[in-house]
């Protein structure tokens, strides 16, 4: 019996078995043509098996659909061993991919690590190079510089491996904490001589200080010397030369008087704001259109208005119009000068309330005090007029002011002791600034203009012989 057909039908409502995937393997093409190009179902639903008759003979529906279901399942266990294969691959070659750069991470990092461990070794070797200089060292000098050269020598070989992209690849792990291990080091070095530079630092600063102190010691015997000088009988001076008397003797008398007014200004000033007095108006009336730089300057103003009535006929013997002849002259003021000098201005006053000294005092305390701060300071005028009667006050306030006066006063006397005598001087208001005659007591103004103006005088200049003594102003 020739070829014959046999017709199965199936479900309408089953689709097609159709190839999705486009298969490289033989097998998997086989069975993809199989069941797509040559059992294509007709429009009824069904497919042909072409066959021979003999086959078709011992074929029936129930041994062929069992048949079809093994080979599916054959099928499917193919295509699922296919892709588990490919998936393992994809995670092997993540992994590789994965420790490759890791690697060469470490790699990277070991490469950058002796890097900074070569910069460390140099910097501290350099150091090490400038310490051996001072004091100096040739061994170290020569130990520093080879190893200079050799971290050099590194650095290039480094160098020419990264260009060439040969970094090395071997235990990268293990070269990075060796390069980690040998910067510290360096460092630990490097603090080494910088904590060997600072202690020869302090132990030179030190010497200075015992040379300072040893020259400190020295000004305050030459100091001390001076005093005993002052305090000495005339007998010893000839007036014809100057004798004992120098010009540093009035310029050490000077910074004297002037501490003991600022002494009895602060006084001054403090009893002032105990009694709510309007500080900035008092300084205003002494130094019309002033502008201080700071509030605390003010005390300036009245420092100048008490120094300008201590001084004021400073350049007349005797504060007055005394006349005598020039020896005569600096022998008297010289007595006076011996006679006070070392002696509490109240003891004297007390002993002496006639004499050239009460006169000044009196006259003096009578401008430095107005009527009005009296009564406002005391509540009476009462000291102003024991005062005039030659009756000393007993208070802190006419004791700071009579400290004052005695200062000022044998300042004088040793002024027309010397030969030549000393002659004072003032700055006029306005005059641009000059540090041959002039000491400012405010820097702030040399930063607003290179030329500043002087504002007022605060403490008088002098002149003794060739020895010009700076008046200290308040710059505008």
């Amino acid at each position: 019996m020739g070829g014959s057909h046999l017709r199965f039908r199936f479900l309408p409502s089953l689709p097609p078995i159709r190839p999705i995937l486009e298969f490289r393997d033989p097998i998997c093409q086989y069975f993809a043509v199989y069941l797509d190009s040559s059992q294509r179902p007709n429009s009824f639903g069904s497919f042909h098996i072409r066959t021979s008759a003999t086959a078709m003979d011992s074929v029936t529906h129930s041994a062929v659909t069992p048949k079809k279901s093994r080979l599916a399942r054959t099928f499917a266990k193919v295509l699922h061993a296919r892709a588990a294969g490919a998936d393992e691959d994809i995670k092997k070659a993540k992994s590789r991919e994965k420790m490759t750069k890791d690697r060469d991470k470490a790699v990277g990092e070991a490469f950058v690590a002796k890097l900074f461990a070569g910069l460390s070794s140099i910097k501290a070797s350099y150091a090490q190079l400038q310490c051996a200089q001072s004091p100096y060292d040739a061994d170290g000098i020569q130990s520093a510089d080879r190893v200079i050269v050799a971290e050099l020598k590194k650095l290039s070989e480094l160098r020419q491996c990264y260009s060439k992209k040969e970094l090395d690849r071997s235990s990268p792990a293990t070269a990075l904490l060796v390069a980690e291990a040998q910067e510290q080091s360096s460092l630990v070095k490097l603090y080494e001589i910088t904590s060997k530079k600072l202690d020869s630092q302090v132990k030179l600063k030190e010497s200075e200080i015992v040379f300072l102190k040893e020259k400190l010691a020295e000004i305050n015997g030459d100091c001390k010397l001076l005093d005993k000088r002052l305090n000495s009988s005339g007998g010893q001076v000839s007036f014809r030369d100057g004798g004992e008397l120098r010009p540093s003797h009035f310029v050490a008398l000077l910074r004297q008087a002037v501490k003991s007014v600022r002494s009895f200004v602060r006084l001054l000033v403090d009893e002032m704001e105990s009694e709510d007095w309007d500080l900035d108006a008092a300084a205003a009336s002494i130094q019309p259109g002033v502008s201080f730089w700071e509030r605390s300057h003010i005390c300036f103003a009245f420092e100048s208005f008490v120094c300008r009535e201590m001084f004021e006929g400073f350049d007349r013997p005797g504060f007055s119009d005394e006349n005598a002849e020039e020896e005569d002259r600096r022998r008297m003021f010289f007595d006076r000068f011996r006679e006070l000098k070392s002696v509490r201005p109240a003891d004297y006053l007390g002993r002496k309330p006639e004499s050239k000294f009460a006169a000044f005092c009196s006259a003096k305390y009578l401008g430095v005090v107005h009527p009005k701060m009296e009564a406002s300071l005391f509540g009476n005028l009462d000291q102003r007029n024991m005062v005039r009667s030659g009756v000393l006050p007993e208070n802190a306030f006419f004791a700071g002011f009579c400290e004052m006066a005695k200062r000022v006063w044998v300042l004088h006397c040793l002024a027309f002791a010397l030969d030549p005598e000393v002659a004072i001087f003032r700055v006029s208001n306005g005059s641009r600034f000059s540090e041959v005659y002039m000491e400012s007591v405010n820097d702030e103004a040399f930063d607003a203009s290179p030329e500043p103006l002087v504002a007022f005088t605060v403490v008088p200049g002098f002149r003794v012989a060739s020895i010009v003594v700076q008046s200290q102003v308040y710059l505008s």
